[in-house]
């Protein structure tokens, strides 16, 4: 493609392509890889679930899933990132014994706030597979063919909060229809990785992770309102005629912390939250018709009525509002090429997300004020929730290689425990714009 084309290199496709043809017995010619990557978000944090709007943008940085057709309906895994091996067939995936469990699991998860991340476990990392394969069912699609593959992350990149759990669940439904010849458009997917993620294993997410992996372009920014899904991409004015971008680049930082301390309500609560703010907005300006999201409530009934709401309640949508407010003005600040306004908006979305939607954790906030006063550094925020992974900003590619130095040292001096964990190599990474997933 044109653009970056520093990921995947043709050496990491050859690795996984032999991987696969080693494992299934096939020529590494006839193995096919999903490359889908991992995603940002400058700006819309945490509104997508309210109906917001949202801006992201893919790294050159994410999944690899090489894969064959099983000649069956078994699908057999293995990964790059844990051990053993994942076999299922479409007839015992597993799926209605799954949504049992979290069935029975519901009171705890609303009561603790805390969402599942079955991807990130050691003894059961198959299970994105087995809600792939549920969402394609629940939708009719007919499956014949199940896969043989390998599955594997960017190093030092899992639990990142860089949305890894999305690309995996993205790869695998790209695997299963290429295998059975399926064409689906990218807004179908998204409605299948929705379902693996609400449905499937319960999680409260919106659908910002899936649509920037699944929708982006290289050089691009994508826009999205998440109430009416429509999207647009919008191009970096100052593109160049070799289709690079000069101005910038993407320094990912992380923080070491890849489990959710649990002393933390976690995202669940806070989705709640923002519905019950909702419904008293929407109930106190004579609209209780409508479905309680934040997104559903007018500016002008907010601004009435905000006063009369409880204190949690409040900090909840204020962030969406003045999160909204910042997409808006980070969208004119890109198109004009602005990126000093940009970087600002970002940084007080971090801001927003801390003092408002109580997100974060002390190493991750750590970070993010190293990051602020980084030289170069245009804006920053971390990723995600900010409950473990990484952060992430946008710098002057000028000084790249010495921001790399400076938040390596100033971590390491005030989180010792968790610089130790990670990799020297690996802490502190330049990412370029990526592109949305795909099959080659």
């Amino acid at each position: 493609m044109e653009g970056d084309s520093s990921w995947p290199s043709e050496s990491e496709l050859d690795e996984i392509r032999n991987k696969v043809a080693e494992m299934s017995g096939k020529n590494a010619k006839e193995v096919k890889v999903v490359i889908s990557p991992y995603r940002i978000c400058p700006l819309g944090a945490h509104i997508d679930h309210q109906g917001g709007a949202v801006l992201a943008m893919t790294i050159n940085k994410g999944v690899l899933l090489g894969f064959v057709a099983s000649g069956n309906s078994q699908v057999v895994l293995r990964s790059g990132q844990f051990e053993g091996e994942v076999r299922f067939s479409d007839q015992v995936c597993g799926c209605d014994q799954q949504l049992q469990k979290r069935k029975e699991k519901e009171t705890d998860l609303n009561e603790n706030g805390r969402a599942p991340s079955p991807i990130l476990e050691k003894n059961d990392w198959g299970t994105y597979a087995k809600g792939a394969l549920y969402a394609l069912q629940q939708q009719g699609m007919k499956l014949t063919q199940g896969i043989k593959g390998m599955i594997s992350g960017s190093e030092c990149l899992d639990s990142s909060g860089l949305s890894s759990s999305a690309a995996v669940g993205v790869a695998y439904l790209l695997a299963l229809e290429s295998a059975n010849g399926l064409t689906v458009l990218p807004d179908v997917n998204i409605e299948l990785d929705r379902l693996i993620e609400n449905e499937y294993l319960g999680l409260k997410n919106g659908i910002l992770d899936q649509s920037a992996i699944l929708l982006s372009s290289y050089g691009c920014l994508t826009w999205m309102n998440c109430k009416t899904k429509e999207h647009k991409l919008i191009e970096w004015p100052n593109l160049q005629s070799d289709r690079q971008i000069k101005e910038f680049k993407i320094l990912v930082a992380c923080s070491g912390l890849k489990q959710t301390l649990k002393t933390n309500p976690g995202y669940n609560h806070r989705v709640s939250e923002c519905l019950e703010a909702a419904k008293f907005l929407l109930e106190a300006s004579g609209k209780a018709e409508l479905k309680p999201l934040l997104g559903n409530v007018k500016p002008e009934d907010y601004k009435t009525y905000k006063g009369k709401l409880l204190p949690n309640l409040a900090k909840r949508a204020e962030h969406f509002f003045s999160e909204n407010r910042r997409v808006d003005e980070g969208l004119e600040a890109w198109r004009s090429g602005n990126l000093k306004l940009f970087g600002r908006l970002i940084s007080e979305s971090g801001q927003s997300s801390i003092d408002n939607y109580d997100c974060g954790c002390e190493p991750l906030i750590e970070l993010y004020n190293i990051l602020l006063t980084t030289r170069g550094v245009f804006g920053a925020r971390f990723s995600g929730a900010g409950f473990r992974g990484c952060c992430f900003a946008f710098i002057d590619g000028n000084h790249a290689a010495e921001a790399v130095s400076f938040v390596n040292l100033e971590y390491a001096k005030v989180q010792k425990k968790f610089a130790k964990q990670l990799n020297s190599n690996a802490q502190v990474l330049i990412c370029e714009l990526g592109h949305h997933a795909r099959v080659a």
